[in-house]
């Protein structure tokens, strides 16, 4: 559904934030490890992310990456998945035809824009505290 960058995407803010919480910044290698992802590929996202105005870097000899205190609150999935993959996964049809729409829908539909509506509504309704609760209570995982 999400693209393999906005999986990752995710993964690292989540895991960023977690970080966050408990003052501390990390680096890439330690985020690509944390999530378990390629470190090369993992700066490129992170560079998206901080140009969202999502993480932020601090350089020098204690930086790294870090989330602003209110960022747990404001930020919400919806957030990332815009800034790593943009709109289409509220807009794309569901066979992947480039001219469906709701003249000339394909089979599937009316069926998939109910899942993509629910998709959005997840999205922009789930904030980055809700789920850094579940990591840090043990509920949820990042990496087995």
């Amino acid at each position: 559904m999400f693209s393999k960058a906005c999986e990752y995407g995710i993964k690292a803010v989540l895991y960023i934030a977690i970080q966050s919480q408990s003052g501390k910044r990390i680096g890439i290698k330690g985020i690509a490890t944390g999530i378990n992802s390629p470190e090369a590929f993992t700066g490129k996202i992170l560079q998206q992310l901080v140009k969202s105005e999502i993480i932020y870097s601090v350089k020098g000899p204690s930086g790294g990456f870090e989330i602003g205190k209110n960022g747990l609150q404001k930020i919400k999935l919806c957030h990332i998945v815009s800034a790593i993959d943009g709109d289409d996964i509220y807009n794309g049809c569901g066979l992947g035809l480039k001219n469906c729409n709701e003249l000339k829908p394909c089979p599937v539909h009316d069926k998939f824009k109910a899942i993509r509506d629910d998709l959005k509504k997840m999205l922009e309704t789930t904030t980055l505290k809700e789920l850094t609760e579940g990591l840090e209570s043990g509920l949820t995982f990042l990496k087995r």
